[in-house]
């Protein structure tokens, strides 16, 4: 095709060849694929379900204002209708048991494996800056990073009540303001505000496609899978939920990157930052 449209032109390149290289597509497709990103999405959706589900069910559990426990969550989190987040609470233990059952020292235990969550997502956006690992001695961000991720988790469910459209204007402000903190927070500073906007913004559109996308998809498979494999089938959709989660994490914060040193106003020379290192 790239011979045909140049000879089409006279041995110069043609419209089609002249658009695919303004827009830089190819880029941003070698960049995914330096990133691993499909197997970065599976790392954290076995890390989401491994380690911060346990510790989010406790927390759920353990919830003063009563919010229906994890799987409330979850299926508010995945916008599944009634019949689905039904099928849902049947798999987790009710609260009473999970609360009776985790001693102090075994929830400490869940909130330093949630650790490893925040490890991971800090460093994809290491990888995606071109930015070598951080110390050990930084692990404290992720733990912050961590009861951040579980407040803005515990905020949401707070405000599932409110009418729809308030709704979705206040969790669209106050996500894009997570991950924008959070890659600034995770990176230590090292990459400026306003160079992380973009992806921020992107994660976010690109969660609000996950949930519509799940509303439409997951939710006759939640109820399917129940009937077919039991919890089994349950969780392999809820993995997959996560895994859709994964890739809009690491891939907003990758479309970012590459948009901002692709497609910016000022940009007039090739960033070094444009390939991963």
């Amino acid at each position: 095709m790239r011979r045909r449209t140049a000879r089409a032109a006279g041995g110069q390149p043609g419209p089609l060849l002249r658009a695919w290289r303004r827009l830089a597509a190819y880029a941003l497709i070698r960049q995914a694929r330096d990133l691993e990103l499909m197997h970065r999405a599976l790392g954290f959706a076995t890390l989401a379900l491994v380690t911060l589900a346990p510790l989010l069910i406790v927390i759920a559990a353990a919830d003063p204002l009563g919010r229906g426990g994890f799987a409330s969550w979850l299926a508010d989190g995945m916008g599944l209708p009634d019949r689905s987040a039904r099928v849902l609470t049947d798999i987790f233990s009710p609260p009473p048991k999970v609360v009776g059952s985790t001693s102090v020292l075994g929830g400490i235990t869940l909130a330093l494996f949630g650790v490893a969550l925040g490890g991971s997502v800090q460093n994809g956006y290491e990888r995606i800056w071109g930015l070598p690992a951080g110390p050990w001695h930084r692990v404290w961000r992720q733990g912050v990073w961590l009861v951040a991720l579980t407040a803005y988790l515990y905020q949401e469910v707070l405000t599932r009540d409110l009418p729809g459209g308030v709704r979705i204007a206040l969790s669209s402000v106050l996500g894009a303001l997570f991950f924008w903190w959070g890659q600034h927070f995770l990176l230590g500073g090292q990459i400026v505000w306003r160079r992380l906007l973009p992806g921020a913004l992107a994660t976010m559109i690109g969660l609000v496609g996950l949930r519509g996308f799940s509303y439409y998809v997951f939710t006759p498979l939640i109820v399917t899978n129940a009937i077919s494999y039991g919890a089994v089938g349950i969780v392999l959709v809820v993995e997959s939920w996560l895994i859709g989660v994964g890739f809009v994490v690491h891939g907003g914060a990758l479309f970012g990157h590459w948009l901002l040193h692709h497609h910016s106003p000022g940009r007039k020379h090739r960033s070094p930052w444009t390939r991963i290192r």
